[in-house]
């Protein structure tokens, strides 16, 4: 009954149901190959042209495919899906998203083809197309999955709440596309992060110096938060190198690298010091400590993480002392009123300290002569400074003040200038003395805090000069994430919570309406947003 006529037409004689679909014409010749596809259709039920494989597309732009299949694409892609219906009648086209039909949220085309225009993961979901007439309907469904290639993200809340909360003595660094290097000391330990985002979740393989970690290290190291995290403790030189991470998932793949150099900083003890005498039965020798980094001389400060070596000192100078002078000095200060009397007296003996832990009191005349002024008792005037000091509460009050770094904030205490007698006075009659501090740094869990950034919302124009998204940034408490006011965050720079986007010209296109729910969006008066009077252009023309 099927029959290739001379003029190369195709006939079909006595058609019945087993020959209702779509026939496609292909022609072919040296240069390349062209093709049309035309319906067969009884009066009747609709019969909708589906796809027959599943497709993944790995770049973003502008994707066509009929409905029928699984489709995976990346996030920002425009995706029309088309649905070709035959039917006598003409089938009427609906579109559902998770069986729920779709109104003014996608752009219906004339044709039937449904666009989603830079999707995103709210996208996502089962795309059902529906063609009806009076015979009866048919449907034809594509899932729609979205993908998003590995990318850097060293701002992830999750990742950074970890991090920070890893305590002292615990070092973290974060890899990076361009690899950085980190200058650690030999003995800590060190937390390598793997900063990483995409959709699905990116499977994360490490590498030590361009080889599996696991083969290298071996029970070295452990993983934590998904393998986003290593945790090596006690590192030495002999861990010295790359560490990189490789994400990958459907969309692609990112690595990321970060260098550690090991500072071994050691103590040693070269030599002694000079004895703390030079007489008597208390002089005692220490050992030179030093601080060295591969053998030269650094800052002591350098080995402060280090423990410090056992020192014994050794007895020094032990022999007796030749006899000198001593004098006692007693002081009694006198402040009644402005008369401020200094009374000051000395006594003058001659001693000798001898090597088995004595004292022996001499007579005058076995030391040097000195003149009888060093002897004389001594009345002067006082200054009025020697009557007034600064006294302060002995308690810091409680540590409530301005967060000023993470679970850092302030205490203060009360200073006041008063009179030996006990009497409060201006504090201007203390300002030649030197103020003891009000305030101290101190720790509390309540500036334990973050900034909680939100993703960015859609643009509102796809371009010119208008076009903002904005985003939620919210002060949290790192362990419970309730919100907190934002002066617990103010120690840290606040994110912005809105941005510029799309600022490129638009092109001249041509006004016309691109979805059939037009006339409901000119009635429902929502031609003043922007995305509805773009689709709908011709009918939001006027208002």
């Amino acid at each position: 009954r099927t029959t290739l006529l001379p003029d190369r037409s195709l006939q079909i004689l006595m058609p019945s149901e087993s020959d209702l679909g779509f026939y496609s014409c292909v022609a072919t010749n040296a240069f390349g190959s062209d093709s049309l596809s035309s319906p067969i259709t009884l009066a009747g039920k609709p019969v909708i042209k589906a796809a027959g494989t599943d497709l993944i597309s790995l770049t973003s732009g502008s994707l066509t495919v009929d409905v029928g299949s699984t489709l995976k694409a990346i996030l920002g892609s425009s995706i029309t899906i088309r649905c070709q219906a035959a039917g006598v009648p003409k089938a009427e086209i609906s579109w559902f998203k998770d069986h729920v039909m779709l109104l003014g949220v996608h752009s219906a085309l004339q044709d039937g083809s449904l666009l989603i225009s830079n999707a995103s993961l709210s996208d996502q979901g089962l795309y059902s197309c529906q063609a009806a007439n009076l015979h009866g309907r048919a449907t034809e469904s594509t899932q729609l999955l979205m993908l998003d290639p590995p990318q850097a993200d060293p701002e992830l809340v999750d990742l950074t709440n970890i991090l920070s909360a890893a305590g002292a003595g615990i070092h973290s660094v974060l890899t990076s596309v361009v690899g950085n290097t980190v200058l650690l000391n030999s003995g800590n330990t060190v937390l390598i992060a793997c900063p990483v985002k995409g959709h699905p979740l990116p499977n994360i393989t490490w590498f030590y110096n361009e080889q599996l970690i696991s083969r290298v290290l071996e029970f070295k190291y452990r993983t934590l938060v998904g393998n986003q995290i290593i945790q090596i403790p006690n590192i030495g030189k002999d861990l010295q190198g790359e560490f990189s991470c490789l994400s990958q998932n459907e969309a692609g793949s990112l690595k990321q690298k970060t260098t550690l150099v090991i500072l071994d900083y050691q103590w040693s003890m070269d030599g002694m010091l000079p004895c703390s005498v030079s007489c008597g039965n208390k002089g005692l020798q220490y050992p030179r400590l030093r601080c060295l980094l591969d053998n030269m001389e650094v800052d002591v400060a350098q080995c402060k993480e280090r423990p410090k070596p056992t020192i014994q000192p050794a007895p020094c100078n032990r022999k007796d002392c030749p006899a000198r002078f001593k004098f006692t000095l007693r002081q009694l200060i006198s402040c009644t009123g402005m008369s401020n009397i200094l009374e000051e007296s000395r006594q003058l003996f001659s001693h000798s300290l001898k090597y088995k832990y004595s004292m022996l009191q001499n007579k005058p005349e076995m030391c040097s002569p000195v003149t009888n002024a060093a002897i004389e008792n001594k009345t002067v005037m006082c200054t009025e400074k020697q009557c007034v000091s600064y006294y302060f509460s002995a308690v810091y009050l409680q540590c409530n003040g301005q967060c000023i770094g993470p679970r850092m904030a302030t205490q203060h205490r009360e200073v006041f200038c008063q009179a030996r007698n006990g009497t409060m006075v201006p504090s201007a009659q203390c300002s030649s003395l030197a103020r003891p501090a009000s305030a101290q740094n101190c720790s509390t869990d309540s500036c334990h805090t973050h900034w909680r950034i939100g993703y960015w919302t859609q643009c509102t124009a796809t371009c010119g000069n208008y076009g903002f998204q904005s985003r939620r940034v919210e002060c949290v408490h790192s362990h419970s994430r309730k919100a907190l006011r934002e002066q617990f965050c103010s120690w840290r720079p606040r994110p912005a919570n809105w941005q510029r986007c799309n600022i490129v010209p638009c092109e001249n296109k041509e006004c016309r309406d691109t979805t059939r729910y037009c006339e409901k969006v000119k009635q429902l008066k929502l031609c003043q947003l922007s995305q509805f009077k773009v689709r709908c252009c011709e009918s939001c023309r006027d208002v």
